[in-house]
Formats: structure tokens, sequence, C-alpha cells
């Protein structure tokens, strides 16, 4: 039975990950799990799984669980209380990181150090800190396994020498706007923006798939988990969310990773891979019923963000922390009312515009800079 830790349980990568646990009860054991600050969605997996740790944002949360719970788990608190997870169990736990935003990146590196090996939805991790992520990893020799159905699709398309690889094609749906010129995009609302066509996700990844940095990203992130130059790393439109990504050799052969539009997929295969488990209820792919699969060359002018975050993640350094505190900024910004969404991509490009790039940060620069940023991009709107 193997034992995992999950961050971010009820998120939408949190709560599909305790389904994919609770169908398999006799192959995974949920030692322990974070959340925020939602104790009434928390409580009926706590008291389901029974995580002998836990870890919420506030104290009064920690109060709320303990006057709720049957049992008596320990009980931590705030970004040290992630740490105290990462650091929890044995090396031969799994860590689920699905929390949203760079306070997933401490955790990992502190699970890293301790040997586990990471199944990763925390798209920020490697964007701030790829280069202290991956050089951990190859020092600790554990694995960091995908969990994003892009990368998932290129970890299962990836065999032989990494040598005979040509190139890696991520696929993007377009999100809520994908039929809209920027013109069009003057005004729309944040409940259009979170009006995505193919997937439920939460509200910040959802805008960030509107805008399309989403997937700028997953570019970033692929780098640094494919060890793969950013010139080798393509992008195009796929509507139907059907084929989630695909490896072109250099003899011309593609190999793509077919499926519905299901992240309990990528999710299970992080945590059993190279084996399969079956997937109870889960809508199997009928090409006869898709009838037709679309594919259109990016257009990185329409999709100001997607350029951006290559740009930065070409210039390297500390430039794609700036880019995802801006960006995360700006998108809580949008979300609140207090800017348009064509606000979100030229806040994070006046940001990464006004950025004295460090070459190397440390994580002790990677924090400092992250802070600063977000500070800077409130006070454009002033």
């Amino acid at each position: 039975m193997k034992s995992i830790h999950l961050l971010g349980a009820t998120g939408s990568i949190g709560e599909q990950t305790l389904d994919v646990l609770a169908k398999h009860p006799h192959e995974f054991h949920l030692k322990s799990l974070s959340y925020g600050k939602n104790t009434a969605k928390a409580i009926p997996y706590i008291e389901k799984f029974k995580p002998e740790l836990i870890a919420v944002q506030e104290e009064k949360e920690a109060v709320k669980l303990k006057n709720k719970l049957t049992y008596r788990p320990e009980i931590v608190v705030g970004a040290p209380g992630l740490v105290t997870i990462a650091k929890s169990g044995n090396s031969s736990d799994v860590l689920v990181n699905a929390v949203m935003g760079s306070v997933g990146l401490e955790p990992t590196l502190e699970a890293l150090k301790h040997g586990k090996d990471i199944a990763i939805a925390n798209k920020e991790t490697l964007v701030t800190a790829g280069h202290l992520v991956t050089e951990l990893q190859k020092e600790k020799n554990v694995k960091l396994i995908p969990v994003d159905s892009e990368h998932s699709a290129i970890y299962q398309c990836l065999h032989g020498d990494p040598k005979e690889v040509d190139k890696l094609i991520l696929t993007a749906s377009g999100g809520s706007f994908r039929d809209k010129t920027r013109a069009e995009l003057k005004g729309v609302t944040v409940q259009e923006a979170l009006n995505h066509p193919n997937w439920s996700m939460g509200a910040k990844i959802t805008i960030d798939s509107a805008t399309m940095m989403n997937k700028g990203l997953e570019v970033i992130e692929a780098h640094w988990l494919f060890d793969m130059p950013y010139e080798d790393i393509d992008v195009i439109l796929h509507k139907e969310s059907i084929v989630h990504s695909m490896v072109e050799y250099i003899d011309g052969s593609v190999l793509a990773h077919l499926g519905t539009p299901d992240m309990r997929v990528p999710i299970q295969y992080a945590l059993t891979q190279p084996n399969r488990l079956a997937i109870s209820g889960a809508q199997r792919l009928k090409l006869w019923e898709v009838g037709a699969l679309h594919f259109e060359k990016m257009d990185y002018e329409r999709f100001k963000a997607l350029r951006l975050a290559i740009e930065a993640g070409k210039q390297g350094g500390s430039h794609p922390t700036v880019l995802n505190a801006a960006n995360e900024q700006a998108v809580a910004m949008f979300l609140a009312d207090q800017i348009h969404f064509l606000d979100i991509d030229d806040f994070v490009e006046r940001a990464l515009h006004d950025h004295k790039g460090v070459t190397s940060p440390s994580l002790e620069e990677i924090m400092k800079i992250d802070r600063a940023t977000r500070s800077n991009v409130e006070s454009y709107i002033r």
C-alpha cells in the first residue's frame, strides 16, 4: 500500500485525487492532507480517510476543525504546516502537490530533501524555481511526476533515448474566449471568463486558460520537467481537448496521448506509474462519436500572455518568478473586479519590463522578488 500526502485537498485536483484514493482503498493510504479555509468541505473527506496529520491555513480554522472531528489528528497551521506535511512520513511516500500559487514551492523542496517522489500539479513551483527543484531532484534521485494532463501525456509518450526526441507539442483548448479577437475582449466579465468550454477547474486556472497564461506556464514547466530547450516546445490550438499532448521524434514519428477530459486519469497515473488501474465511471473515448479533431497554428499576438511567458522562460533567472507573481496578483484583481480582463496581460508585461533580472536566484531571493512584484502590480491601479 502506497502512502500519500496531499496538499490542497479541497481544490479541483485535490478532490479528484481523493476520489482516486477512495476508489482504490487497498492501493493507497492517505497519511496527511492540507486545505485552506473551506472546513465544511474538508470535514467529510477527513472523516472518511482519517489522516493522522492535517494542515490548515489559519488558526481559527484549526479550532473549528478540532471541535467538529470525531477523532484527534495532529493539526498544524499556515505555510509551516505545509512544510511539516512535506517532512512527515517516509521516503517511500508520495507527496501530491495540488495547491495553487507559489505557496507550493517550499513544501516541494522539503519533500525532495526528504527523498519523497512528487506528483506535481502546482505549476508555480517549477515556473518560479525550476532550477532549484530539478537540481535537488537529481541530487536526491527521486521522481518528479507531472499531474497536468498535458505533461502527463508527454510523460507517457516518452520512450527510449531522450536524444531521439525532436519536439514536444503541447495542445491548448484556447479557453473561454478562443473565438474572440483581442478587440472583442474589451469589457468581458468575470463570469464570462470563468465559463470554460471543456474543463471544470478552479477560478484562477480558468482565467489563466482564458488568457492562455496557463499554457505559457506549462511551457516553462515542460522545459524543466523534460530538460527540453524552449525552441523545441511547440503549442498548437486544439479545441476538442481530446489529444492532450504529443512527442515528435527525429524520424518524424509522432506519439500522441488521447482521452476524454478527465483529470483523474493523469492523477491516478502519477500515483501508479508505470502501472495502471481501472477508473470506474470514466467516460471512454469513442472517436467515431467525436467525428473530427481540429488543430490550428498558435497566434502569439492574439494570445499575448503565452508569448510573454515563453519570453520570460527564455530570459530565465528571476523573470519567470516575476511573470508568475504578476499574473497571480493581476488575476486576483480581475476576479475582484478591480481591473479589466485585458489589463492582466498589460500588468504582467509592465512588471517584466520593470524588473532587473537575477541570473540564478536563491530561494530567499525568489520569495523576496515574488513579494515585491505583487506589491508593484497592486500599485499599478493607484
